[in-house]
């Protein structure tokens, strides 16, 4: 069934705007008395009925309140250096499908790509759409939200609120280093947050890793092979998906 984003319920009804409507008049082409399956921010769901389409708006009627739940018992926050490319969409695409809460690109000190900031919110509401897409063809209950460009200091000052931070650490993975993230997994508890940083294509700077174990981040290596930049998001997301999800 097709699952779509809305603002709000109203009690037992809501509506549809903006691309959406488009897409259930022409792409899905639907009509009244279909069904579909409607989330809020909040993480609410619910199987609707259409009751009313017109040009801009769809009406919709709550017919069962769906509890089940798809997101991830932990909070993973996703920080990317900023890559060359497409590379970030693709993290945030496939990112959104393994259930992280959150992306946020900051500026590396190794990072090709320099961050406009007038070009920067046409950007971010690309990433946010495809963020959205994702979200409705993995069957999420809630759109991770995906942030403006923040400096390293930025990021320190915004990684304060987390339960657990890491560094994804090529070095580490070098000198064979293989227990950091199973002993942080045994001691995580479902609803605590993570936030992983993953360096650009260069990897982090010496000086960016000290400033950020400073603030409370452990390095770590995810397994013996070096990872490419957007590559690293996706193996954690699967690790947490298996060890809080499939193994217990």
């Amino acid at each position: 069934m097709q699952r779509y984003f809305v603002d709000k319920f109203e009690e037992s009804s809501t509506i549809i705007t903006g691309d959406d409507v488009h897409h259930i008049i022409r792409v899905m082409r639907m009509d009244v008395g279909h069904q579909i399956i409607c989330c809020d921010p909040n993480g609410k769901v619910a199987r609707c009925t259409i009751t009313e389409i017109s040009n801009d708006v769809v009406f919709v009627n709550v017919v069962e309140w769906i509890e089940k739940s798809n997101e991830l018992p932990i909070k993973v926050t996703i920080a990317s250096g900023l890559p060359k490319g497409d590379k970030l969409e693709y993290v945030i695409q496939k990112g959104t499908e393994l259930g992280a809460s959150e992306f946020v690109p900051f500026i590396a000190a190794r990072s090709v790509v320099k961050w406009d900031e007038k070009k920067g919110l046409k950007k971010v509401e690309r990433w946010n759409k495809i963020a959205k897409e994702a979200a409705e063809q993995s069957h999420r209950t809630i759109i991770p939200s995906v942030h403006e460009a923040l400096s390293l200091t930025d990021l320190l000052t915004y990684s304060q609120s987390y339960d657990y931070k890491l560094i994804a650490y090529e070095e580490d993975a070098k000198s064979g280093e293989k227990s950091k993230l199973v002993r942080l997994f045994n001691e995580l508890v479902e609803g605590q947050s993570l936030l992983v940083v993953v360096g650009p294509e260069g990897g982090l700077s010496e000086k960016e890793v000290s400033r950020l174990e400073e603030n409370g981040f452990l390095t770590c290596s995810f397994g013996p092979r070096i990872l490419r930049t957007e590559t690293a998001p996706l193996y954690v997301l699967s690790a947490v998906s298996y060890y809080f999800e499939l193994a217990r």
